[in-house]
């Protein structure tokens, strides 16, 4: 009996000194890393950073699209006429209507380029909802883990927020009257047997919004690898130390 006491308790003086010791070893890390687990960063410094870092990304893209030729010169984010329209192209193309269709191309393009003027406060609105420990989640990601994160939570309600600003755009550049003549056009010919759909706003919204998407993820790259790219002391602090 005596011997069973003795090593119960042995086990138990055992089983305290491996908890005090990892209790110890956590203490340990914490103090280390400034008590957040993030380097010398803060909780709220990383969830800024983040934060500041896809700003960056939204005013990077809308610096250089929302001018002049910023799509339509632009080989990577040129509009093009919808998918369901090409053939609609080639076929007005190829009975002299080129001019006009190319002039429905550069319009849809201009409407974009005035309309991501407008995006900014819709994208930042986005950004500003995004959780501390998303931010962390996301700085201890990959290359463009905040970007990806931010397109798949907020791409319906930005597409829905930056729909009405895209119509008035297309309005305004008569892109929309120049497309509809364009279709209707195309329409009304004997081989025409599949009809085109004259909306566009679905379509040029989906195609600026994917583009600011894409100059965010460059910008968020750009900040991770390229000390260079952190232009603010507080991006310089949650970029620049060990995660």
């Amino acid at each position: 009996m005596l011997k069973r006491t003795l090593l119960l308790a042995a086990g138990v003086l055992c089983l305290a000194v491996s908890s005090e010791a990892q209790i110890l070893k956590k203490a340990q890390g914490i103090l280390k890393s400034g008590g957040t687990g993030t380097g010398s960063v803060t909780e709220g410094e990383a969830g800024m950073g983040i934060k500041e870092a896809l700003e960056k990304g939204v005013s990077a893209g809308i610096s250089l699209l929302n001018k002049e030729n910023g799509f339509f010169g632009n080989d990577l984010y040129k509009v093009l006429l919808p998918p369901d329209a090409l053939k609609a192209e080639k076929t007005l193309r190829s009975i002299g209507l080129g001019g006009e269709v190319d002039k429905a191309i550069l319009q849809i393009n201009r409407a974009a380029e005035e309309a991501v003027g407008f995006a900014k406060p819709i994208f930042v609105d986005a950004i500003k909802q995004m959780t501390i420990t998303d931010a962390l989640n996301l700085l201890r990601g990959g290359e463009r883990s905040a970007t990806d994160y931010f397109q798949s939570k907020t791409t319906a309600s930005l597409t829905s927020a930056f729909s009405p600003v895209i119509d008035s755009a297309l309005n305004k550049t008569s892109a929309t009257k120049y497309y509809s003549a364009l279709v209707t056009k195309y329409n009304e010919l004997p081989i025409a047997f599949n009809k085109v759909n004259p909306d566009l706003k679905g379509y040029v919204t989906e195609k600026a919004v994917k583009a600011l998407f894409d100059q965010i993820a460059k910008e968020e790259l750009a900040i991770r690898q390229n000390p260079g790219a952190r232009t603010t002391e507080l991006l310089k602090k949650v970029f620049g130390g060990k995660i």
